[in-house]
């Protein structure tokens, strides 16, 4: 008996290993996956502009993080889709990335078509190429719905999302996750919802992310994330006594091993 309907992600062009330098950009998604990778000691920055959620603001991110050298070379870049609604301001004709509470008279709401939101990743994928010919892209789609324009609007938004990225997905270094198929398909449940109702529980966002490492891991990656549990949760342990001479040994042994899993692994 099946009691549900698993997504067949199938095989992925390349993979993460332990020493990529990852760049993560996009939707608060892209905060959640970031996250989750920096806490397994993977060298990912996450959304270093703050949170993005159309094609032109990611490359808008994308571009100033490049040009102000806010990182070193990206190796992998993840960009995390919410929406192809944008906000131009009048003054200028310009998509801006954030409104910033400035009253809505100034600003116009569009939505990109499906053609402008391709390009607007073929542009980001260039950029990211000519500082580095090897980058590698994941490309998804984010699970969370956006209340604010109506559900069959938000569906809308995602269906011109998905055929965009489907447009750009032809170049072998450019790979499609499936984390809007997965929290619709295999996590189609409201239990697997935060109290919203809109975004994704942290347990479906677990459920993601694993699905996510055994996808993009390499096997030096799963073997370092290995390594780094035990370490971890020596780090975090919480004393009954941290004044204890006792306690003191164990945490001077636990950050001997961080140090010595940073020199094996970095």
């Amino acid at each position: 008996m099946k009691l549900q309907t698993i997504v067949d992600i199938g095989k992925v062009p390349f993979s993460i290993n332990a020493r990529h330098r990852v760049l993560l950009t996009g939707s608060c998604f892209a905060d959640n996956i970031g996250h989750r990778l920096q806490e397994d000691m993977l060298q990912a920055m996450v959304n270093p502009h703050g949170v993005m959620y159309n094609p032109a603001s990611v490359m808008h991110s994308v571009e100033r993080t490049l040009k102000n050298n806010d990182g070193p070379q990206v190796d992998i870049a993840i960009m995390t889709l919410g929406t192809n609604h944008v906000y131009i301001l009048n003054e200028t004709g310009e998509i801006v990335d954030n409104c910033n509470k400035r009253p809505q008279a100034l600003f116009t709401e569009r939505n990109l078509s499906v053609e402008e939101c391709a390009q607007y990743l073929r542009e980001t994928i260039g950029m990211l190429k000519a500082q580095n010919a090897e980058t590698k892209v994941i490309l998804t789609v984010s699970p969370i719905r956006y209340a604010k324009y109506g559900f069959h609007e938000s569906q809308l938004s995602k269906a011109t999302l998905l055929m965009a990225v489907e447009q750009v997905c032809n170049d072998a270094d450019v790979s499609y996750f499936p984390a809007y198929e997965i929290m619709n398909d295999e996590l189609r449940d409201y239990r697997f919802y935060a109290p919203d109702m809109l975004h994704p529980s942290a347990q479906a966002v677990e459920y993601i992310y694993e699905k996510f490492k055994d996808t993009y891991f390499a096997e030096d990656t799963i073997k370092m994330v290995e390594e780094w549990q035990p370490i971890k949760r020596a780090l975090g342990h919480k004393p009954f006594n941290a004044d204890s001479d006792e306690y003191r040994a164990f945490l001077a042994k636990a950050e001997e091993d961080k140090e010595t899993f940073l020199k094996r692994w970095r």
